[in-house]
């Protein structure tokens, strides 16, 4: 059976294992992993590029396990939103959609093994961070067919530069060097991922495997006497802005007409704030940073060929476009993407060994030093401290599943000095973070926690005690920079 190259760049595409496709399967299986959605989608592109070739039938299987550390009403009912959505895309072709939520954990276990084995070929989403990585790697190992995985987390393939870069601007000099041919048009996912002329999948194409692991109708299973029945934590309420593609379509349109125009100027507004609001449709798939990318810059009708060519590692100046739309980029490209690098090369990225020795060592050195006050984990949790900026942005967090950008340093540089160690700190920020916030277990939120300790960022002095020449930053300089009156009222409780 012969299998096409991808249309897009080859280093998008891994080989997962070593198995052959199978040319008496019945279909070609996407496994919608993180990429959920139907949009500039590099994994679906491919799937559907495969089932032309071959002439079989797609199906697309996205599940949701209750099995994950973290899960939560509020996770769940962010991610049933989008398969809502997918589903009701999808409903009468042109591919098979196959939804699935699992009840208990280790309900699904055989199903994705079933649904390979009566497929030609499957492909999957490279992703960087949480437990995926581990599903793809066991799925490989399990699955009877060729499982290819494929990239679509950023602009700059992951493994293009084939080493970790441990400093912000040494990252944005390499993105300054080599991002320039992955922006072309035809490097592009195309918009609407599926195409034209899929081979027809019939309705009952799945009917074996429905009969031990029945498609469920995500809308229903988004309602709260059912999501009720799940062991997840029900403490962690739904938050914050709706999931799935069309919100994700609706908050990029918001942002580009209200919120761009007054990036630079108002980013650090508290009550009418500038931020984009688009890093939880970014991770959990329902939006992809190409099509970010793309609205921003069709605004100022740039293409490539404006980059002037600085290889200096600014932040500033080495797009060719306005003030504010470089600033965007800068997060959106540099600071998302440097994460994902982070995690793709170093796998105990999530770990306090992993940040860099002048970190370590400046930290240790100082790990002795008396606390002015330390506060245990659910002290913290219950924003029960004596600072009230750091307890509404605690209070922000857990009701609304964001923070402001400009709090949530503060809110992690204070943790390191309110904990007994700089070890306990790190412990006590990924799981508020990743319990709590919409855009956490991502690396780029990560890349937040870690840059508190020094990770991206250079030493500072003078040095200071705790800190040691980590950058400080204080509760008395945030009321100096931002009007915290409304913000404290809203959430000062």
């Amino acid at each position: 059976m012969m299998i096409p190259a991808p249309s897009f760049a080859p280093h998008r595409l891994r080989l997962a294992n070593d198995r052959p496709p199978d040319p008496a399967g019945d279909y070609v299986l996407y496994w919608m992993l993180a990429a959920r959605r139907t949009r500039y989608n590099f994994a679906l592109e491919r799937a559907a590029e495969l089932a032309r070739a071959l002439g079989k039938p797609l199906v697309i299987f996205e599940g949701l396990r209750v099995g994950y550390r973290w899960a939560s009403d509020r996770f769940h009912h962010f991610v049933l939103a989008g398969m809502a959505d997918n589903r009701r895309r999808l409903a009468g072709g042109p591919a098979l959609y196959y939804p699935w939520i699992e009840r208990q954990p280790g309900e699904g276990k055989g199903l994705l093994v079933a649904l390979a084995r009566r497929a030609a070929v499957v492909v999957s989403d490279e992703y960087p961070g949480f437990f995926l990585p581990r599903a793809l790697e066991a799925a490989a190992r399990q699955l009877p067919v060729r499982l290819e995985a494929v990239d679509g987390y950023g602009l700059l393939p992951i493994r293009e530069p084939g080493r970790a870069f441990f400093r912000a601007v040494d990252f944005r000099r390499h993105l300054q060097k080599h991002l320039a041919p992955h922006l072309e048009p035809a490097r592009f996912p195309r918009e609407d991922a599926l195409g034209h002329d899929l081979p027809f999948a019939p309705a009952d194409l799945l009917a074996e495997i429905h009969t031990r692991w029945p498609a469920v109708d995500p809308e229903l299973a988004a309602q709260p006497e059912e999501l009720a029945r799940l062991p997840i934590d029900h403490q962690v309420s739904p938050a914050g802005p709706l999931g799935g593609e069309l919100a994700a379509q609706a908050a990029l349109g918001r942002f580009l007409d209200r919120g761009l125009p007054r990036y630079v100027d108002d980013r650090l507004e508290l009550d009418d704030r500038a931020t984009s609001g688009l890093s939880p449709y970014l991770h959990f798939g329902h939006l992809s940073a190409h099509e970010v990318f793309l609205g921003v810059v069709r605004r100022e009708h740039w293409h490539v060929g404006k980059m002037p060519g600085l290889t200096n590692g600014s932040k500033e100046g080495w797009w060719g476009l306005s003030p504010t739309a470089e600033a965007f980029l800068d997060q959106l490209v540099t600071w998302r993407e440097v994460g994902a690098n982070t995690a793709h090369h170093e796998r105990d990225f999530d770990r306090y060994e992993s940040l860099p020795a002048w970190c370590r060592r400046t930290l240790g050195d100082h790990e002795g030093d008396p606390r002015p006050v330390v506060y245990s984990p659910a002290e913290l949790e219950a924003a029960a401290t004596h600072d009230p900026i750091w307890n509404a942005a605690q209070r922000e967090l857990v009701t609304t599943g964001t923070i402001h950008n400009y709090l949530r340093m503060l809110w992690g540089k204070k943790v390191l000095e309110w904990s007994p160690s700089p070890r306990a700190a790190l412990d006590v920020l990924v799981h508020l973070n990743n319990k709590y916030a919409l855009d956490g277990r991502d690396p780029n939120s990560y890349s937040g926690i870690f840059w508190c300790f020094g990770r991206y960022d250079r030493p500072w002095v003078p040095e200071r005690p705790i800190f040691g020449t980590i950058r400080f930053m204080s509760s008395d300089s945030t009321r100096k920079k931002l009007d915290l009156t409304r913000y404290l009222r809203r959430f000062g409780g």
